[in-house]
């Protein structure tokens, strides 16, 4: 039976969606995208070029017809802001999809809970599909699937730090109570990172600046695509039970 990621009834190959920032270039960014196997590429609406159809443009290297578009409300500070953009995607034809982030805080980039709450609720009675970015909060995680959640992505740490996940425990109690689909979004580093996301039972992580900032942006997005994989078939075989002394892994009985 096919593993498939399914979100408000659109199947999705890849478990690896990934970011269009601070590569060096569009041919950078398209050849990435390709060694990382993800078939979802979230677009900031803000700072993406996406509109404009007589200069050099993101969609000139990417096909919309071969990626599901995911644009992103990044660098808004308040809710109205998101709002705006969110619907000025969507005007423009690209998705239904929005990644809702209404940032906080300038120094952490923390998501303002409240206002992301509140967006959410306006945009999911609009029709919109929203994936709203989100503090590692199993209440608050709760609290956005109540308001019209389609997904709800906690972050694994500050967007951009490259820690991992600070807080596996939070993590473990949001996919305890899941009634939608979990994406882990920003913080992670490396490929172990995804690993253990998915070793978790994620559904899916989101990440760009481990890639784009790697010494090697195309190597690290293929070692994300395979620590997806190896995480994801590690959930679902099922780790051994963690234990304090030894255990043989040989037999001993009818040892001479």
């Amino acid at each position: 039976m096919e593993d498939k990621l399914v979100i408000k009834g659109i199947e999705f190959k890849s478990r690896l969606w990934v970011g269009t920032g601070k590569y060096k270039d569009f041919q950078q960014t398209k050849d990435a995208i390709e060694a990382s196997g993800a078939d979802v590429v979230t677009v900031a609406v803000r700072r993406t070029n996406i509109f404009d159809n007589k200069s050099e443009n993101l969609f000139d290297y990417i096909d919309p017809k071969k990626y599901k578009i995911l644009p992103n409300t990044a660098g808004c500070y308040t809710m109205e802001d998101a709002l705006r953009y969110a619907r000025l995607a969507r005007e423009a034809g690209v998705s239904d999809l929005i990644k809702l982030e209404v940032i906080g805080d300038e120094k952490t980039l923390f998501p303002d809970a409240c206002a992301t709450l509140k967006a959410t609720e306006i945009l999911a009675k609009e029709g919109f599909i929203v994936l709203p970015y989100t503090n590692d909060d199993p209440v608050m995680a709760l609290r956005l699937v109540d308001a019209g959640a389609a997904a709800v992505m906690p972050l694994a740490a500050p967007i951009g730090s490259g820690l991992g996940i600070r807080n596996p425990y939070n993590i473990k109690i949001i996919l305890e109570q899941a009634k939608v689909p979990i994406i882990v979004d920003a913080g992670v580093g490396t490929a172990s990172d995804v690993a253990i996301a998915m070793e978790l039972g994620c559904d899916a992580v989101l990440l760009n600046t481990a890639i784009a900032g790697a010494k090697d942006p195309i190597a690290m997005a293929m070692a994300m695509k395979y620590g997806v994989m190896a995480g994801r078939l590690s959930y679902k075989a099922g780790r051994i039970e963690r234990k304090l002394y030894a255990t043989a892994s040989s037999p001993i009985q009818g040892m001479l």
